[in-house]
C-alpha cells in the first residue's frame, strides 16, 4: 500500500474442517504472513455482529469466503450495505454487517467481497483441494495488486488474475 494512509480490514471466514470451505481462513493466514502496513487481517468461522466494531475503524473491508458455484478462480464484487429484517447473533451476511456498522457506529468503510471458487465441501477434513489451492494462489496475487493502490473500485467484477 505504498503512498497511502488508508486502513484496510481483510476478514477471511469459513470452516477449515470442511475442506474448501476453509479458503477464507487460509487466505487470511497467507495475507497475515505478509505483514502489510495499514492492513489488518482477521479470520473466523463466520461473520459476527462484533465485526462491525473493527469495520468502523477502517476505510475499506474485504470479506473473503469460499464460493461453491461462482466463476473460477474468483470474483470480486462491491458490497452494498443492506438492512435485513432479522439476523442471528451467530451469523450475519456481509451486507447486513455493513449496514449495522453504518447505522450504529457511523462507519464510512467501503466493502468488497472476494469469493474464491472451491470444489470440495461435502466431507470433513482440513485440506484445500488442488484446484481450489490454485484459485487461492490467484486470489492472493490479485489482492496484493489491489492493495498496492488501494483503489478497490477499479477491480470490481474481476474474475481472475488476467483481468488486472
Amino acid at each position: 500500500m505504498a503512498g497511502t494512509a488508508k486502513k484496510v480490514l481483510i476478514i477471511g471466514y469459513g470452516n477449515p474442517g470442511r475442506l474448501d470451505d476453509g479458503l477464507g481462513p487460509v487466505f487470511a493466514e497467507e495475507m497475515e504472513k505478509l505483514q502489510l502496513e495499514g492492513v489488518t487481517v482477521d479470520s473466523n468461522y463466520q461473520l459476527a455482529v462484533e465485526d462491525s466494531a473493527a469495520i468502523a475503524e477502517h476505510d475499506f473491508v474485504v470479506f473473503v469466503d469460499a464460493d461453491v458455484s461462482g466463476p473460477a478462480p474468483f470474483h470480486f464484487e462491491h458490497v452494498v450495505p443492506k438492512h435485513h429484517m432479522s439476523f442471528s447473533s451467530h451469523s450475519i451476511s456481509a451486507d447486513a454487517l455493513m449496514a449495522m456498522a453504518e447505522d450504529l457506529l457511523s462507519s464510512k468503510a467501503d466493502a468488497y467481497m472476494l469469493g474464491i471458487r472451491g470444489y470440495e465441501f461435502n466431507e470433513f477434513g482440513e485440506r484445500i483441494s488442488p484446484e481450489a489451492r490454485k484459485n487461492l494462489d490467484d486470489a492472493l496475487v490479485f489482492m496484493k495488486h489491489a492493495l498496492e493502490d488501494c483503489d478497490f473500485a477499479k477491480y470490481v467484477n474481476r474474475f481472475g488474475v488476467e483481468d488486472r
